[in-house]
């Protein structure tokens, strides 16, 4: 068995430090050099790094026959390039799901767009806790009022740039964030708004609810894309299988 796993995710890693743990290699796909530095003491374990485009997928199902799509729930354009590479290759996909949280808290909006518009209508500084690559949408917003917080890595910071972003207001850290370090900040940079993705237990939400209750930050959440897969469990179940039935 030949395991390709696309990660970049919390969930990714913990299957692919369960998989080291059991001795069975595996390639896992990640976006950026930090992934891979997250990967790297790994026995079995290969870091594949680089965005992939379509065919690029399809050429690595050359090597590798059997994939597990760990992206992030969010990821919904590479999750369908994915699973269409797979599918060309003949290829067999199992889809890992993160647990949604069970929130009511806060305005709940579909798309980055949409935060961005309803956030227009309102006043004070907004965190926004949902990564780098939808800054442009909040580029009606005064840059003044906006605090990104992105990963440590050139291609957050240059997107932070293009978005006009001040630089005292880039906060390049690297997550999941406890209670405290979410409160210290929605404290320190006076913020009234944290526009935030559905990342269940392990994107933390359930310490970014509770600082900005603790602090009376408002929460705004972009839903989630709906999608069908499995559990954790199921996965590894799935893996342990096509792994003892080889010849």
């Amino acid at each position: 068995m030949k395991l390709l796993i696309f990660g970049g995710t919390t969930e990714g890693r913990l299957l692919a430090q369960t998989l080291s743990q059991h001795h069975i290699p595996a390639a896992v796909s990640v976006a950026t050099p930090l992934g891979a530095e997250e990967l790297a003491d790994l026995s079995g374990i290969t870091p594949l790094v680089g965005r992939k485009t379509a065919q690029e997928m399809v050429q690595l199902f050359q090597v590798y026959d059997c994939c597990i799509d760990a992206t992030h729930p969010y990821a919904t354009a590479v999750s369908q390039e994915i699973k269409a590479a797979c599918t060309q290759a003949g290829i067999p996909l199992r889809r890992l799901l993160r647990a949604e949280s069970q929130l009511t808290e806060g305005h709940r909006v579909d798309t980055p767009e949409q935060a961005a518009q309803f956030l227009a209508q309102q006043e004070g500084n907004i965190l926004l806790a949902i990564g780098a690559k939808h800054l442009s949408a909040f580029s009606a917003l005064e840059p003044s009022r906006l605090y990104p917080r992105v990963l440590p890595v050139v291609e957050s910071l240059t997107a932070c740039i293009q978005a006009k972003i001040p630089t005292r207001n880039i906060l390049a850290l690297h997550g999941p964030f406890s209670q405290a370090m979410n409160e210290a900040m929605l404290t320190q940079y006076h913020i009234q708004w944290m526009v935030t993705k559905d990342g269940g237990s392990v994107g933390g939400m359930k310490e970014k609810v509770a600082a900005a209750q603790n602090t009376g930050t408002k929460l705004v959440l972009i839903g989630r894309p709906p999608e069908t897969g499995d559990s954790f469990d199921k996965i590894f179940t799935w893996i342990m299988q096509r792994w003892e039935e080889q010849p």
